[in-house]
């Protein structure tokens, strides 16, 4: 059977290959007295809570299962835009949010529609993998620019200049970033975006962590800037609903008919239950223990960071949102008789029955050396975690 090439182009999702192999070890050790401690993957270790639980169980027996619109439901979109007024003080129409299968169907649509083949996107290295394979699928080429902890490993508005060339289209970013759990600033954003409206291109950003931000001066939407900025979102992170695939995005006016046309085609719709489940994110009581939740994510990373500093496992920019630790393990991987970052992490499955993911999925630019740790997990796994690295490390 002869396979597309855009799909051969395709690699592997090493974080699925780790998360494997990790599952097979944890069956083996399961009744030990150490059984795995999953830091590997970025989900929260909350599920959603219980007014979204319920409105499930209510739309599944008042028999709201069937289609919805494309776009989604109204009443979700209007909520969507009443969250960011409230939390961002930003004005978004709902006529501009679209309700997707997840982030995931937001970047796929607004790569289709937005990019011709052979045009270039400029994203950040290291940058989540699965992002520049949108860009891929759409057949243009993602152009990954290395990036160093002193610019937060974030793209500037220089170095776009610099890497702009006849090809090409805009940007994908990530505010908070997976995997550095770090933000670009709202004024080197602004910037970036000026100088991609001179060349006539267009501005992707990814901010599904958006809502665990930690830090007021980075947690800001980009949608303040202006209208013509693509925001991809999701209610898998802030509102722990991952397995629900439900997302939206919000575009310019001009593109919602594009999008809508590709949605009626691809989707169809969105998930109606999990739409009807979504409308209770956004009650007075949700949205409280959402708050809640988001202290306990900055709890853990302020004990969690320090501990990996400690261990000769140092963080080189501290995140200032979304739930991860992008830390350097050179010379603990040494400690350990192996080499770069692959190698280290199986090396810890193994010794320690701790999985974390290497840098191996997330870019070139130094990502051999570094992995990274998810802290979603409960505190009381972190604190294990952070005993067995010690143990293993010595």
């Amino acid at each position: 059977m002869r396979i597309a090439r855009r799909a051969e182009r395709i690699e592997p999702f090493y974080v699925m290959e780790v998360a494997k192999a990790a599952s097979e070890l944890a069956r083996a050790v399961a009744h030990s007295d150490r059984p795995m401690i999953f830091l590997n993957i970025g989900e929260p270790d909350f599920t959603a809570p219980p007014l979204v639980q319920e409105a499930a169980e209510r739309a599944i027996r008042d028999g709201h299962t069937h289609y919805t619109q494309a776009l989604g439901l109204d009443p979700l979109r209007e909520r969507i835009s009443g969250w960011y007024a409230e939390r961002f003080g930003v004005a978004v129409p709902a006529r501009r949010i679209v309700v997707t299968a997840g982030a995931s169907a937001a970047l796929l649509l607004a790569c289709l529609a937005l990019i011709e083949a052979g045009d270039q996107i400029l994203m950040p290295d290291p940058s989540y993998p699965c992002n520049r394979h949108f860009v891929s699928a759409a057949e243009g080429d993602a152009v990954l620019i290395p990036t160093t902890a002193a610019e937060r490993y974030q793209l500037s508005a220089a170095k776009v200049r610099e890497h702009w060339g006849a090809k090409t289209r805009g940007v994908l970013l990530a505010s908070p970033s997976n995997p550095t759990g770090t933000s670009i600033h709202p004024d080197e954003l602004s910037r970036i975006h000026a100088f991609v409206q001179e060349r006539g291109g267009i501005t992707l950003l990814d901010e599904i962590y958006l809502g665990l931000s930690y830090d007021a001066d980075f947690g800001r939407t980009a949608l303040a800037i202006d209208d013509q900025v693509v925001s991809i979102n999701s209610f898998s992170k802030y509102f722990n609903m991952t397995g629900w695939r439900l997302g939206w995005m919000v575009v310019p006016d001009a593109l919602v008919p594009a999008v809508e046309r590709l949605a009626q085609n691809l989707f169809i719709c969105p998930s109606t239950v999990s739409q009807y489940a979504a409308l209770a994110c956004f009650e007075p009581e949700s949205i409280a223990e959402y708050e809640r939740r988001r202290s306990e994510f900055k709890a853990r990373r302020d004990w969690f960071i320090p501990q990996l500093q400690a261990l000769g496992l140092p963080v080189p920019v501290r995140p200032d949102g979304a739930f991860y630790a992008w830390a350097d393990c050179g010379e603990a991987a040494r400690r350990l008789g192996v080499e770069g970052s692959w190698d280290f992490a199986f090396e810890l499955m193994r010794r320690a029955h701790v999985a974390v993911t290497p840098g191996r999925d997330f870019g070139q630019a130094e990502t051999g050396r570094f992995v990274r740790f998810s802290t979603a997990s409960s505190m009381a796994q972190l604190q294990e975690a952070a005993a067995r690295l010690q143990e293993a490390l010595g």
